[in-house]
């Protein structure tokens, strides 16, 4: 057996060693045309490049927004179908506030505190999107402005949580309540209990969301984005969300943003 494994052996050295003496001609003409094609095809992504199109095939933006309602912030990927159109997947994270929130400030002794009189609820989203991110006008050099369209839509998860205040009564004991039993009776205020108090009581609300918008990469280098977008929102709710005292409650909500994003393109 060991003289058939080193017989084995030597054939296998042998044949290899006269592939090596003996190789397969390779055509030259084949050789330089490989290589044209490889100039050629670096040659016109530089070219892009420097008439501004994008050439890479993913991206990453993280995006600070202002919305007519609130304001929030999100993150996106993208992935390039082709140099002109990418599909998208964003999350955003956001509160939404009514339009009769009026922030008070209230002076307790050396205390300088505030409140939103008749405030029901602190109302927070996040929402999780797909969609398209399409070019409709290049840079046509580094220093231009690439104007896109972005359509998304998706899932809405809202947040209700109630807006407690510190108040006290006639005999100055010291409560946490909720309007309109502050009002109905007769409460003082001595301003909102924070952020953290009241997630116990959190109501989940289940939606539809949907948005279109104009970006303007004025980016000078492809690789990062550098960008402004500019757009409607719209969500729709399963359930109603009551953010103000004798306000009726709503479940559509209807705003326009504007975004500041920057981010990362690479291939």
């Amino acid at each position: 057996m060991k003289k058939l494994v080193l017989f084995l052996l030597a054939g296998m050295l042998a044949s290899n060693l006269r592939a090596q003496d003996n190789p397969t001609p390779k055509s030259p003409t084949a050789k330089k045309d490989r290589q044209a094609a490889k100039r050629e095809r670096i040659n016109n992504l530089l070219k892009q490049e420097e008439e501004g199109e994008i050439i890479f095939s993913k991206q990453s933006a993280f995006g600070i927004k202002l919305n007519t309602d609130g304001y929030g912030l999100s993150y996106e990927i993208g992935r390039f179908k082709s140099a002109r159109v990418a599909n998208i997947f964003q999350i955003e994270i956001n509160e939404k506030k009514h339009k009769k929130e009026k922030r008070t400030s209230l002076l307790n002794g050396f205390n300088f505190n505030s409140v939103i009189y008749g405030k029901l609820n602190n109302f927070y989203q996040v929402k999780l999107n797909a969609g398209q991110q399409r070019i409709i006008g290049g840079k046509g050099n580094k220093n231009g402005v690439a104007v896109m369209a972005v359509y998304t839509g998706g899932l809405a998860v809202g947040l209700q949580k109630p807006y407690f205040v510190d108040v006290i009564d006639n005999a100055q004991q010291r409560y946490r309540k909720t309007y309109p039993t502050i009002i109905d009776s007769g409460y003082i205020e001595q301003g909102a209990s924070g952020f953290t108090v009241g997630w116990d009581k959190v109501q989940p609300k289940f939606g539809l969301s949907a948005k279109g918008a104009l970006r303007f990469d004025y980016g000078r280098f492809n690789e990062t984005v550098s960008a402004i977008e500019v757009g409607l929102n719209a969500e729709y709710y399963f359930g109603k969300v009551a953010q103000m005292t004798y306000n009726p409650e709503k479940s559509f909500f209807f705003n326009a943003y504007i975004s500041l994003l920057l981010g990362r393109r690479k291939n």
